[in-house]
C-alpha cells in the first residue's frame, strides 16, 4: 500500500462508518458482515464502535473462496439446509434490534463458472431464513449501513489498465475515500451538508406526490405508478427511536417505492450488474401491470431468469431511485461492477422487496397491509442501473398534467 496517508484516512473512514453510517449510540448491539481479507478494517471498526459506546459488536466473517468451493462441491441437499439456529439468531437480532454494517469487498466475478442453479438454490434458502430480519431492516426498525472496502479481486476488475495489483488496490481505495468524502477537511460535516442537499430534493418530490413517473431514453419507455402517500428518502434515514443513520455510503440517490401493480413499458440497463458473483450486462425488461413479462441479457441471462423466479414478488419492482448523471461517481467515468457504487452513478430500479418506509407510516404496517398499499413483498432486493445522459423523466399528476423532473440525465 503506497497511497498517501492511507492509515490516517482509513481511521477517518472507520470513524465515519461508525458515527454517521450506522449511527451507533451507547447501548447499541452491532453486527458486522465482512470478508476475511478485510480483517484490518474490521478490527479498527470494532474498536471504534466500542469507543462510541456499543454494548456488543458481533462479526460474521465471509470468504468467497470457501463459498465457491461449497457451491461447486457440497451435497445439493446441504446447499438449501439452513440450521434452525441460524433462523433463531435472526429472530434474536430482531428482538435485540441489532444494527448491521455490511462491508462489501467481493470480487464481482467470484463465482463465474459455477452452476447458477446451485447458487440460486442456496441464496433462496438463505434469503428465506433471514426474511424477517431483512424486513425489519428495510422498515428501519434498527440502524444499518452498507460500505465498501478495496480488495485485489475487485480492484483488478475496475482498473485492468494499471500494471500492478498494488496500483490497482490503491486506485480503488482512492475512489472509496473520494466518494465517501474522506478527503474533506471534516468528513462528518461534509456528509451532513450532502444530506441537507438531498433532503431538498426529497421535499420537492414528497410535496408533489406524483401519481406516476414516465422514463424515456434510448431503449427505454416506461411508466411507473407511485402509491398514494409515497415517501422519498435520501441520504439519511431514521429508525423507530428517531436515531439518524445513512444506509449507503457512498450515496447520491433519492428513492421511494413504485406501485407494484402499475409498471408498464420497457427499460434497458445502462451498466453491468454484479449479482451472486456473476457479471450481468445488456439487460432489457418489458413490464405489464407491474410484472416483468419478457426479459433478455447479453451476458448472464440465465441468472436473471432464476432471480425473477425466486418468488411471486421477484418479477415486480420494489424501488425507484433518482440519481443525476453528473453525480461524482458518474463523473469518475468508471464502472465499478458493484451496485453500491454503480447505482449512485445512475438512475436505478430494483426488483423485489420495497422498503416499508417508502409510504408514510409504512413501518407500522404488516406485510399484508404493505402489499395492499402497493408495496412489493419478496425475499430479494436487487438493483439495476437504467440512467444515462440521455434520460428524461416526467412526473405525472393525478389530473394527467406533466412536470419535467429530469432532462438529459439531470434534475430540472
Amino acid at each position: 500500500m503506497v497511497l498517501s496517508n492511507f492509515e490516517a484516512n482509513l481511521k477517518k473512514y472507520v470513524h465515519l462508518i461508525a458515527k454517521i453510517g450506522v449511527g451507533v449510540k451507547p447501548g447499541h448491539i452491532v453486527s458486522i458482515n465482512s470478508q476475511i481479507d478485510q480483517a484490518k478494517l474490521t478490527r479498527l471498526l470494532v474498536k471504534e464502535l466500542y469507543a462510541l459506546g456499543a454494548a456488543e459488536v458481533l462479526v460474521n466473517w465471509k470468504d468467497d473462496s470457501v463459498s465457491r468451493e461449497t457451491y461447486l462441491h457440497a451435497n445439493e441437499k446441504r446447499l438449501t439446509h439452513i440450521p434452525e439456529s441460524t433462523v433463531q439468531k435472526f429472530q434474536e437480532f430482531i428482538n435485540e434490534k441489532v444494527s448491521r454494517i455490511s462491508i462489501d469487498s467481493s470480487d464481482p466475478a467470484a463465482f463465474e463458472g459455477v452452476d447458477n442453479e446451485r447458487i440460486s438454490k442456496h441464496l433462496a434458502a438463505s434469503n428465506a431464513a433471514s426474511a424477517d430480519y431483512s424486513a425489519a431492516i428495510q422498515a428501519n426498525k434498527m440502524n444499518w449501513t452498507v460500505v465498501a472496502a478495496a480488495s485485489y479481486g475487485w480492484a483488478t476488475k475496475v482498473f485492468p489498465h494499471l500494471s500492478t495489483k498494488e496500483e490497482q488496490l490503491d486506485a480503488l481505495w482512492d475512489q472509496i475515500f473520494k466518494t465517501t468524502r474522506i478527503y474533506e477537511e471534516d468528513p462528518i460535516k461534509a456528509w451532513q451538508d450532502h444530506d441537507k442537499k438531498l433532503c431538498k430534493q426529497t421535499k420537492k418530490l414528497n410535496d408533489a406526490q406524483f401519481d406516476a413517473l414516465h422514463y424515456t431514453a434510448p431503449g427505454t419507455d416506461l411508466v411507473i405508478g407511485l402509491p398514494k402517500n409515497h415517501y422519498w428518502e435520501g441520504a439519511s434515514s431514521m429508525n423507530s427511536k428517531g436515531e439518524v443513520f445513512i444506509a449507503n455510503m457512498p450515496t447520491e440517490e433519492v428513492f421511494t417505492a413504485p406501485d407494484t401493480n402499475r409498471v408498464d413499458g420497457y427499460v434497458s440497463s445502462t451498466k453491468p450488474l454484479s449479482y451472486a458473483g456473476v457479471v450481468i450486462s445488456g439487460m432489457k425488461f418489458t413490464f405489464k401491470n407491474g410484472k416483468a413479462i419478457e426479459f433478455s441479457a447479453k451476458q448472464g441471462e440465465e441468472v436473471i431468469q432464476k432471480l425473477l423466479a425466486t418468488d411471486e414478488g421477484a418479477s415486480h419492482l420494489g424501488e425507484v431511485a433518482l440519481v443525476p448523471d453528473l453525480s461524482p461517481i458518474s463523473r469518475s467515468g468508471l464502472t465499478f461492477f458493484n451496485t453500491l457504487f454503480d447505482e449512485n452513478a445512475s438512475n436505478h430500479l430494483a426488483f423485489g422487496q420495497a422498503y416499508a418506509t417508502s409510504i408514510v407510516g409504512g413501518e407500522k404496517l404488516s406485510q399484508d397491509e404493505l402489499k395492499k398499499r402497493g408495496l412489493n413483498r419478496s425475499t430479494i432486493h436487487v438493483d439495476f442501473m437504467v440512467g444515462s445522459e440521455n434520460m428524461d423523466i416526467d412526473g405525472i399528476s393525478s389530473d394527467g398534467s406533466r412536470t419535467p423532473i429530469f432532462r438529459n440525465g439531470d434534475w430540472t
